[in-house]
């Protein structure tokens, strides 16, 4: 009979453990190479078996040395064999993560007042509450603060785990039974005694410390597992690296790591921008605007309403705006110039470069929200204002002007505030006192009195509210100005822009160097949120003022200060 075809790949070598183990009857492989020796075109070639010197002579080919589908030999000097690992290679998933066990993190108390939704945040890792986190829930459960409502959530979310079909407390509670795919861990609660072994200079009856010495334990525990430590306290992870535990800051909160790669809103053309896109660019001319379509090596880069601009000695200058972006090409419009004393604002031009980006957003119709940052005095309040009164007055587009703040102290609070709302408010708008005696200061044409008559027209037209009372509220054809946004945390910023309606445009302004509210960062603030989660949306765009305009004094201070 011919012989069967050479096998395609080496057979497998079972681990040395396996030389040890009785051998099998190797009858039906002596049976084999006879009959291979009998017929075929290759009878006399010699048949080269290899065998493991160990098994005491070459009788029989040990069988348990190859698997058992193997049924042919090869006719050559066999290769060396390869040593075999000791322990062999961790698995890896179809992602390309290892499936090994995942981390186990241990949550602070002021984790979850702080996001409830974080039990669902750590993705395949499993998540452990110790008891004293859920007695501190219970503590802070009263009471119509933010945190209060948070501690509420976050029991309720524990509540349903432990409700859902076919807990099991003791073998952990899967937190994707409650519609959250994303989380494929467990939740574990402290249901005994851990010894703890912390120093004495700690004393136990403090929250901090126990949580501490459960950690401590866990780690002993399930070693060589990693047992990590979330908290947003900072004390409490000094304190944690001090004792040589894991331990991380809630990370989930944060927009961005770095204030640098926040979405600025312009981008600068480099220097060869006309010589790589220039010989397939189309133009044309429609009123007072020249449209370019380009495309090239810098067009992924491009974000929808993104300022662009070129500026190089001996050639035209350009400054647009990508208007609009299709695979591989996209569309830029020039701007208007409103440095120019024939295009003022409310008698208001711009000064640079940015302000003049930013007041063509806030001109501009189409965009129904608009994002600015910038340090002290580069113009954030004085341009919205301007750009507000000249649309309601003017062009009569909104009907009125609607502006509030974050009511948060640089220094120690004054005390209750008696009046109606608006009075309430009156403190905290003396910005928008200085910008309407700098707006009223423009009307160089008009006497004593009919400056007199414009200010009680614009007072008129300007409402001061307070975010308190926001919720509920619907907004329509208004002007809304949201001073001071880096004060507001993600959640307060959701709830002010969704109250527009139609025809209502929103600008949001702030210095994120200038933050006031305790807990909030430069990376978790709501400002930094609604930039980068607006910055691809065709109606809306962002600025960052990079230059003072309000006095050299200012300027300075800004920068050594």
């Amino acid at each position: 009979m011919p012989l069967p075809p050479a096998p395609t790949k080496r057979a497998a070598l079972l681990p040395p453990e396996a030389f040890d183990a009785p051998a099998r009857s190797s009858h039906r492989t002596a049976r084999k190479a006879e009959a291979a020796h009998a017929d075929g075109p290759l009878a006399d070639t010699p048949v080269v078996l290899d065998f493991d010197p160990r098994s005491g002579g070459g009788e029989s080919h040990p069988e348990a040395l190859f698997r058992e589908d193997v049924e042919t030999y090869t006719h050559a000097e066999p290769p060396a064999r390869k040593p075999v690992p000791a322990q062999p290679a961790p698995k890896a998933a179809r992602n390309g993560k290892a499936t090994g066990p995942g981390k186990l993190f241990v949550l602070d108390t002021n984790v979850l007042m702080h996001d409830p939704m974080s039990l669902f945040r750590f993705e395949e890792h499993d998540i452990f509450l110790p008891m004293i986190v859920l007695e501190e829930l219970d503590g802070h459960k009263k009471g119509t603060t933010e945190v209060a409502r948070n501690a509420r959530q976050a029991s309720r979310w524990l509540d349903a785990l432990a409700g859902a079909q076919g807990a099991d407390i003791g073998t952990g509670l899967k937190l994707n039974t409650t519609g959250h795919p994303e989380a494929r861990g467990s939740l574990f609660f402290q249901t005994q005694t851990l010894s703890n072994k912390l120093p004495a200079s700690l004393p136990q009856g403090k929250a901090d410390n126990q949580i501490l010495g459960v950690v401590q334990a866990l780690r002993e525990q399930h070693a060589p597992r990693e047992v990590v430590l979330v908290s947003k306290d900072i004390n409490m992870r000094v304190k944690a690296r001090a004792l040589g535990l894991a331990t991380d800051d809630y990370q989930n909160d944060k927009t961005l790591d770095d204030l640098d790669l926040l979405y600025s809103g312009t981008l600068a053309l480099p220097a060869d921008f006309w010589a790589k896109h220039g010989k397939t660019v189309e133009s044309w001319q429609t009123g007072q605007h020249t449209f370019y379509r380009i495309s090239g090596p810098i067009v992924p880069s491009l974000l929808i309403n993104q300022f662009v601009f070129f500026e190089s000695p001996g050639e035209p200058s350009l400054y647009a705006r990508v208007t609009e972006i299709r695979g591989r090409t996209a569309v830029l419009k020039t701007l208007k110039d409103y440095g120019h004393l024939k295009n003022a604002v409310w008698g208001v031009t711009t000064r640079n470069r940015e302000q003049n980006f930013a007041m063509n957003l806030l001109m501009d119709p189409e965009i129904d929200f608009v994002t600015l940052t910038g340090t002290a005095g580069t113009g954030k309040t004085l341009m919205a204002l301007a750009s507000g009164l000249t649309q309601v007055l003017d062009d009569r587009r909104y009907t009125e002007i609607i502006m509030t703040r974050a009511t948060v102290s640089v220094g120690e609070d004054i005390g209750f505030l008696p009046g109606t709302e608006e009075e309430k408010m009156g403190p905290w708008m003396g910005a928008l006192d200085d910008n309407l005696e700098v707006l009223a200061k423009t009307d160089t044409g008009a006497g004593e009195w009919g400056r007199a008559a414009t200010n009680e027209l614009i007072r008129s037209r300007i409402k001061i509210k307070s975010m308190n009372f926001m919720r509920g509220r619907t907004f329509l054809n208004k002007y809304v100005i949201i001073d001071e946004a880096q004060n507001l945390t993600p959640k307060q910023m959701k709830t002010l822009i969704t109250r527009a309606g139609p025809g209502t445009k929103i600008i949001c302004m702030g210095n994120l160097a200038q933050i006031d509210t305790p807990y909030l960062t430069e990376g978790s603030s709501g400002l930094t949120f609604a930039v980068d989660k607006f910055k691809s949306w065709p109606h809306a765009g962002h600025i960052t003022l990079a230059r003072g305009e309000r006095s050299r004094l200012a300027d300075f201070a800004s920068e050594v200060l």
